[in-house]
């Protein structure tokens, strides 16, 4: 546990500690554990220290005060003025702190979906603490990119039942919408995470709050043409949760930035292309020095 701030974080690592630091920011609701395993030994490596955590409101890491009710999502989806909780920029403020904590000055940072927008707020807030970027499944926070499928809002919000298979059966539902249609997982293999979800910890409210913070994210456009960091971007053509439209954005935003766009890949990381994203994440890292 990592004390930052008002907050306490959970983390962990893999690989040499002397090795060049890899902060791994994963996407709403997502604890660490959604950094599969596998992967982050693939990543250890390839010559990284990784270390993953669970952002505040997930996993074992500090739950946020703050209600979020129904209303204030449709208000923030359609661009009405409305407050939360947090933002992504405090978000961004818990990794810096998070590596203070581990006492490294700079380290390559990868982020999926809102992960995503945490990486690039880092690399806005203070580039010389960002080696290396890596915006996957992601956006820039520009309305008009990036955006959910309408039909997904209903099932994101819907109202679940207190018991552990009331949230795997909601969490199966949300997977068959938003996985890779050309990669797809097992039922069983949905089933095994969202349990692992549910007994790490698992709060709806933390949830709506983190959507808070996305939905009422600035426009990041313009400020990302300053990014001096070696950027990556990679974005499924089949994700129905954060438009492909939000990695071209991204793309063209940051001056140099190299893309990756894969047909079938929807919005989560399926097994099989572990060893294209640990490639892409160690040439765009090369690139830095």
């Amino acid at each position: 546990m990592a004390p930052v701030g008002s907050v306490e974080l959970c983390y962990q690592t893999f690989g040499d500690p002397q090795a060049e630091p890899l902060l791994l920011v994963m996407g709403l609701g997502g604890p660490m554990t959604w950094w599969d395993t596998e992967l982050c030994l693939q990543l250890a490596g390839a010559g990284f220290h990784v270390i993953r955590y669970d952002n505040r409101d997930t996993g074992r890491s500090t739950r946020a005060a703050g209600r979020v009710r129904r209303t204030d999502l449709v208000r923030a989806f359609v661009g009405a003025p409305t407050r939360a909780p947090y933002s992504i920029a405090d978000l961004a403020d818990d990794a810096f702190g998070l590596l203070d904590h581990l006492g490294i000055d700079a380290a390559h940072v990868a982020g999926v979906s809102m992960g995503g927008m945490i990486a690039q707020t880092m690399a806005l807030a203070a580039p010389e603490r960002v080696r290396s970027l890596s915006s996957i499944m992601s956006t820039t926070g520009r309305r008009t990119v990036g955006r959910q499928h309408p039909s997904l809002l209903p099932t994101l919000v819907a109202g679940r039942g207190p018991a552990r298979e009331d949230y795997i059966r909601g969490s199966l539902a949300v997977w068959r919408i938003i996985g890779s249609p050309r990669f797809p997982q097992t039922e069983e293999q949905l089933r095994k995470r969202a349990g692992e979800t549910w007994d790490r910890g698992v709060t709806r409210a933390g949830v709506l709050r983190q959507m808070m913070a996305v939905l009422t994210q600035p426009d990041r456009t313009r400020a990302l043409a300053a990014v001096t960091a070696p950027t990556l971007v990679m974005h499924g053509l089949a994700d129905r949760m954060v438009h492909v439209s939000g990695g071209r954005a991204t793309a063209a935003a940051v001056p140099g930035a190299r893309a990756t766009f894969v047909e079938g890949w929807g919005h989560d990381l399926p097994t099989v292309l572990f060893p294209t994203f640990t490639t892409a994440i160690r040439r765009n890292a090369d690139r830095a020095s």
